[in-house]
């Protein structure tokens, strides 16, 4: 294709390359006092650009970006090839890999995975820059079958989404990755029927556009990874409220992001529909904190999640989570004006906002007690042990026994240390665990099941195996320090002789 034809037809909104450089075509003409003829174009990339389209004070054309543009010489300019070889070119449909191209290891989820050649497709695969109608919307209907539509790295706006969607009638999955969108108007009449919108890597997108978008009433998905937010609020809802925002929300994803505050976490509570979270990389999850403790905070603050990260919340690991939450904040709900009496109960303002979720869990679980809000000790060996008593009840004449035994002890070993100190084989010893935390131990006692060897408590028929318990809150530990690290007087209840 030679200049002159090139600039004798419409040049506008044509694709071109420049030393490598993608851009667009916005100005053909004369820039005065600079005599001859010249392109405007905007780069894909903003920071190959000196301005945004103006020159001493003239608009000859805009871009989004401030250094978007600039002003070429028609013959410095590459505008394409034929479409077959730029076929060839693009999907790279002729020949083999090159055999100097190294091997590349990648890792997909926890597997390392060995490629070969995904840097020579990588750089074949450049982003398509469409022109989008101006003026009147399409007629309605006009892609009447349509439900997937991608427009990744388009340089599609929202203004542009709105104006055509009324030839989307029946979408409901729509990508725009990555196209400097800023949401800037309400959906009204179009887009209802979406489903799956993705706006991720459009940093331009700030808490207040969210709100343009809030009231899509099927949008079950919403992918807002790197778009750079850092705070979500839901207004119209207060605490332990629902919102009337995103009333279909379904699944959430917040990856790599700039979230360093649990607020925006318990905000998300306020969701009616949410049940499935992703938010990795972002500084809160990526703190000091270690990953599984991350986890059971979120799990904690957002009560009806069934999946984070990708992976399943267990009604187990739930309970755990919410226990834990419970405890690691009741010294300071306590110190805020909470108390065991619901008559006296009263916490602060300032921490139901910072804990949305915690009186629900006290109502839940019941207020946490006392012995469980003492300081956690510094790590020293007198700091780890507890002091257990032991006692039989069918041997009338043995004593209680008080024994010092580190709190990370498993009960296997515990049965093991019983078995030598008071020459009972293993097999023959039931362990009952006595709480303080109870008044009737007969009832709420942890034991183990003599028909079956196995752990079991009463108020949660669930047998384990021997070398476990369920603790009266119906969670599984193996260790003494988990049963019994918040009660230093608890009691150990053999039951020897009862083996077959």
């Amino acid at each position: 294709m030679t200049m002159t034809d090139t600039l004798t037809s419409d040049v506008i909104g044509r694709r071109v390359e420049v030393n490598g450089e993608h851009a667009t075509v916005r100005f053909s003409g004369v820039v005065p006092p600079v005599a001859g003829h010249w392109l405007g174009v905007e780069w894909d990339n903003p920071e190959r650009g000196k301005h945004d389209g103006s020159h001493e004070g003239t608009v000859y054309f805009k871009c989004r970006h401030p250094t978007g543009g600039s002003f070429i010489r028609p013959n410095k300019v590459n505008f394409g090839v034929d479409f077959l070889t730029a076929i060839k070119n693009r999907y790279v449909l002729e020949g083999e890999l090159e055999e100097e191209e190294e091997e590349e290891i990648v890792t997909i989820g926890n597997k390392p995975v060995e490629t070969v050649g995904f840097d020579s497709v990588v750089k074949q695969q450049s982003e398509n820059k469409l022109t989008f109608p101006s003026g009147s919307p399409p007629p309605s209907g006009t892609f009447s079958a349509l439900k997937e539509l991608v427009l990744n790295r388009t340089g599609i706006t929202w203004a542009q989404v709105l104006c055509c969607a009324s030839g989307w009638p029946v979408l409901e999955k729509l990508y725009l990755e990555s196209n400097n969108i800023i949401i800037s108007e309400r959906p009204v009449d179009v887009l209802q029927t979406v489903k799956l919108l993705d706006l991720s890597s459009n940093q331009l997108i700030d808490e207040n556009q969210l709100f343009l978008i809030a009231h899509l009433p099927r949008l079950e998905q919403l992918i807002l990874s790197d778009i750079g937010i850092s705070s979500i609020h839901f207004p119209d809802a207060g605490i332990g409220c629902k919102t009337s925002m995103f009333p279909s929300l379904q699944y959430l994803v917040l990856n790599d992001n700039q979230i360093s505050h649990w607020s925006v976490i318990s905000e998300l509570d306020k969701l009616p529909s949410l049940h499935a979270l992703s938010c990795a990389r972002n500084p809160l999850t990526e703190g000091g904190r270690d990953a599984q403790t991350t986890r059971q905070l979120i799990i904690a603050r957002v009560g009806q999640l069934r999946t984070l990260n990708k992976c399943a919340v267990e009604p187990e690991e739930r309970r755990g989570a919410e226990l834990d939450y419970r405890k690691a904040f009741g010294a300071e709900w306590k110190a805020a004006g909470g108390h065991q009496d619901p008559g006296r109960d009263r916490p602060s303002a300032d921490f139901l906002a910072a804990h949305p979720r915690y009186q629900l869990l006290c109502r839940k679980y019941g207020a946490p007690e006392d012995g469980e809000l003492k300081t956690q000790q510094p790590f020293r060996l007198k700091n780890q042990l507890l002091t257990l008593k032991i006692k039989c009840p069918n041997e009338l004449d043995q004593e209680v026994v008080e024994k010092p035994l580190p709190e990370s002890m498993t009960i296997q070993k515990v049965k093991g240390f019983l078995s030598r100190l008071l020459k009972v084989p293993v097999a023959q010893l039931l362990l009952s665990y006595e709480s303080p935390k109870v008044s009737r131990p007969a009832e709420h006692a942890v034991s183990e099941s003599p028909a079956c060897r196995a752990v079991e408590c009463h108020l949660c028929p669930r047998a384990l195996s021997g070398t476990t318990f369920l603790c009266s809150e119906g969670r599984a530990r193996n260790r003494l320090g988990h049963i019994c690290l918040n009660h230093p007087l608890s009691v150990l209840i053999l039951d020897a002789g009862q083996g077959d």
